[in-house]
């Protein structure tokens, strides 16, 4: 490609560039102080439509930028690229079209509409952390007080649990904790969206399995343990489990006597107590026992008996329903518990499992030969038979040695386009009961640009039109609806994104994830819309303490991102504070996709 030639070519796509942005009269709507940052999206779209990887590599021989970073400041770039060929080539200098945005002004919008919608960054790093409330925040003012400590940077109350007084009481929980720690938080209400899960499981029984802990020979390392407390007593914080017994012969025992009972099982069991705490008693046991509603006590004392009790109200046990590839599955339109399969003595299906689905739309909408996964892809599945009130699924994908489906599980039609709004009735409800008290709202299920006005349309019906606004691209047809669905979420003045990387994967294909997600943190780029980085993030660490080497690697991916999510779990102040140091360390490195040099210890202490 000589040089005439690539000019022509950066001349014509710069020109095409300014024609196609000049075409939409949608900017007029656009916020204001997003007009040039709606201009710079367009004319990114109109250079991306084009294939540049052979222009690149010319400019590449010439010295010149690859383009490979114009996505904050698109017409910006390609204006300092074609003066420079210009120079370099001999030809005349050309006036440039005004760039709506330039290379530095570019970084100050993106910086300022972060500022905006998450708050002042923390001093000691850009990426803001997002943590996701459990239950117990209404109840626990030390736990935000810790988060604050540890480094939350924005509340996220997520409306799919508890309710509206739930979530004004962690709101007042957390400003007690801003004047104790002198830290400043953000809040975010996540709307829950149409709900498209699996819904309950019937009921096996009332059973508690008690077992010891044994080494590799079989010998008893920890006997089984429970607490046993009267009828209606409260439960021991413990980590043993509690017990309720009826019956009053149970608080005039004490230790060294024991109880004898028949198990679920038909086993004969003796049940040793060894501590008291008021009422309640701690007992052990040498051997697997299953507790049942109603077993029957025997109490003794040194042979003789005290008296009699049982055990009530012992929990629900809900077993999952076992999949493995090639059963059956039918998903049910009416709400009903759901059940497993029924399997002759060679575990093969002889009536398919059942469970609900939440939402009504898939039964009028869901074709044959159509993809269905659930739990997060963790179980796949085609469609054989929809009658508008059973689904049929023949499950193709499961973990080796099959999958548990549970209730509440996400299921995911990605071949499938709903027509339903994203705001349902309850997310209008809690968006009213909650005006005003929060500085952001998410959107669950947007799929369209008239689902981003509807949300608009109530936060202006509710007089809070400066209330934040987060897109959650979760599904196939928001990513493919992603530029329309950012010229509408404009018009507001604060906005972001959330990638859903969770239900994403599942919609587009896990081999896709990858490159979706890029694409959707440059067209956010070229939009100056800041990006959450979500689901998973960390998850063994918030769960169970230690973090994976994958996650790890993710984690410091969070960077591309403005801000980054965790989610719920016993070790969430932890793990917030992990993620914060791995932050501080690699913004050192990186700032969004540009390698920042800083001076590396290896140069200078690598044993040369």
């Amino acid at each position: 490609m000589d040089d005439d030639y690539l000019l022509g070519e950066l001349l014509r796509i710069r020109e095409q560039a300014i024609v196609f942005a000049a075409q939409y009269p949608e900017l007029e709507a656009v916020d204001a102080v997003h007009g040039a940052s709606a201009q710079n999206l367009l004319h990114y779209l109109s250079v991306r439509s084009h294939e540049l990887r052979e222009v690149q590599l010319e400019l590449i021989q010439r010295g010149l930028s690859s383009l490979g970073i114009l996505e904050a400041h698109t017409l910006a770039t390609l204006n300092s690229v074609i003066a420079a060929l210009q120079c370099l080539t001999g030809n005349p200098q050309t006036v440039a079209p005004p760039a709506p945005i330039s290379v530095t002004s570019s970084t100050q919008r993106l910086e300022a509409c972060a500022d905006a919608l998450f708050g002042s960054r923390p001093q000691h790093r850009e990426v803001r952390i997002m943590v996701t409330m459990p239950s117990e925040a209404a109840d626990s003012p030390l736990l935000i007080e810790n988060l604050l400590e540890a480094g939350m940077d924005v509340m996220r109350i997520n409306c799919a649990h508890d309710n509206a007084a739930v979530w004004q009481q962690m709101l007042a929980n957390l400003r007690s904790a801003e004047a104790a720690t002198g830290k400043t938080c953000k809040t975010e209400l996540d709307l829950a969206g149409p709900k498209l899960r699996t819904g309950s499981i019937g009921v096996a029984g009332r059973v508690l399995k008690v077992k010891p802990v044994r080494d590799m020979f079989g010998r008893i390392q920890l006997p089984g343990r429970i607490w046993l407390v009267p009828e209606g007593g409260e439960a021991v914080e413990h980590d043993a489990p509690t017990l309720e017994v009826h019956g009053k012969t149970l608080t005039e025992t004490r230790c060294g006597d024991y109880i004898q009972l028949t198990d679920g099982r038909d086993a004969d069991r003796e049940l040793r107590i060894v501590a008291e705490h008021q009422h309640a008693r701690l007992v052990e046991v040498g051997h697997t026992t299953y507790l049942e509603e109603h077993t029957k006590l025997i109490f003794k004392r040194a042979g003789k008996k005290l008296g009699k009790g049982r055990l009530v109200n012992v929990c629900q046990v809900v077993p999952p329903i076992a999949l493995q590839r090639g059963d059956s599955l039918i998903l049910t339109r009416l709400d009903e518990p759901g059940h497993p399969a029924e399997r002759n003595a060679d575990g093969e299906q002889i009536e398919p499992a059942r469970i609900h689905c939440t939402l009504a739309e898939a039964f009028t909408t869901v074709h044959i030969g159509q993809q269905a996964w659930l739990d997060d892809g963790k179980i796949g599945g085609v469609v054989e038979t929809n009658d508008g009130e059973e689904i049929g699924l023949c499950i193709t994908h499961t973990p080796p040695g099959g999958a548990k489906l549970r209730t509440e599980k996400g299921i995911n039609f990605p071949d499938t386009e709903f027509h339903i709004p994203a705001l349902t009735d309850k997310d209008i409800a809690d968006l009213e009961a909650m005006a005003g008290k929060v500085d952001m709202v998410a959107l669950s299920f947007v799929r369209a640009p008239q689902d981003v006005a509807t949300l608009q349309a109530h936060l202006q019906r509710l007089g809070i039109p400066d209330t934040g606004i987060i897109l959650k691209i979760e599904n196939r047809t928001a990513f493919e609806n992603l530029p329309a669905i950012l010229l509408t979420a404009l018009r507001s003045p604060k906005l972001g994104v959330m990638v859903a990387r969770g239900d994403l994967a599942v919609e587009v294909g896990f081999e896709r994830l990858s490159e979706v997600q890029e694409e959707i943190l440059w067209l956010c780029e070229a939009a100056h819309i800041p990006v959450i980085w979500a689901t998973q993030i960390l998850e063994s660490m918030a769960k169970k303490g230690a973090p994976s080497r994958a996650e790890v690697t993710d984690a410091a991916m969070s960077i591309r991102a403005e801000c980054a999510m965790l989610n719920k779990g016993p070790n969430i102040v932890e793990t917030v504070r992990f993620l914060d140091g791995i932050m501080q360390r690699m913004e050192s490195h990186y700032h969004k996709r540009r390698l920042m040099m800083r001076p590396l210890r290896v140069c200078r202490h690598g044993g040369l």
